[in-house]
């Protein structure tokens, strides 16, 4: 087979991989243009220091027996203050109240439902799951786990991902920006390919052939007679 030939064969073959990345990619763009970003949150509520009756030394003594304080955090909570504490074992936070000492299982929840009304304007939302892993719609390229999943009854799908930990929105989307989040994924990095090692090797070999083809291209550029 000719130089000639294999450019041609190979540019045929490898232009339909040319043209999902560059399709996906010009629809994320518009996308991102033309879709208005979510609601800035709101600033939290100040907290008054004569709340904080309790100190962090009698609060970490709700700890789980034979847990160590790994990390305290001050919340507020629906206009009270309330410690956050991190056992060292990696175990779910606990909460204490800074005026009362009180702990209260429901907390986490609570407060996860508060940054997401906050980040939507003060929207009703309501808890549709809670994730320890990643999915099809909250990809690891968000990194944080675990998060609540809220949604918003607003005709348009919208959803918010919130970690606790932070105290913030960590993925904010609806319907229609999933539909291009979900091609620009699928089309652009073949997450339609379950298995990640290989995928990469999908991607290897289609970005190395792209390569190839334009590299025979130059070379056939150079080799063809000047006119």
């Amino acid at each position: 087979m000719t130089l000639r030939k294999l450019h041609r064969w190979l540019g045929l073959v490898f232009s339909l991989f040319v043209f999902l990345a560059a399709g996906s990619g010009v629809l994320h763009n518009i996308m991102s243009m033309t879709q208005k970003p979510p609601p800035k949150p709101g600033p939290s509520a100040a907290m008054d220091p004569s709340q904080l009756v309790v100190s962090p030394f009698m609060a970490a003594q709700m700890l789980p027996t034979g847990s160590k304080l790994a990390a305290v955090s001050i919340r507020e909570i629906g206009g009270e203050p309330w410690y956050q504490l991190y056992p060292s074992d990696g175990k779910p936070p606990v909460y204490v109240s800074a005026s009362t000492g009180n702990k209260d299982e429901t907390a986490d929840e609570r407060y996860a439902a508060q940054i997401a009304s906050i980040n939507l304007g003060g929207a009703e939302v309501k808890k549709t799951d809670y994730l320890t892993a990643f999915n099809d719609e909250y990809i690891s390229i968000y990194r944080i786990l675990p998060v609540y999943r809220f949604d918003a009854e607003d005709g348009k799908g919208t959803r918010v991902y919130v970690s606790t930990m932070t105290g913030s929105v960590t993925r904010a989307t609806d319907d229609a920006k999933q539909f291009e989040a979900n091609i620009f994924s699928n089309f652009h990095k073949f997450a339609f390919i379950p298995d990640k090692t290989l995928r990469n090797w999908v991607l290897t070999f289609t970005t190395a052939g792209i390569a190839l083809v334009a590299l025979l291209g130059v070379v056939l550029f150079l080799r063809s007679p000047r006119r």
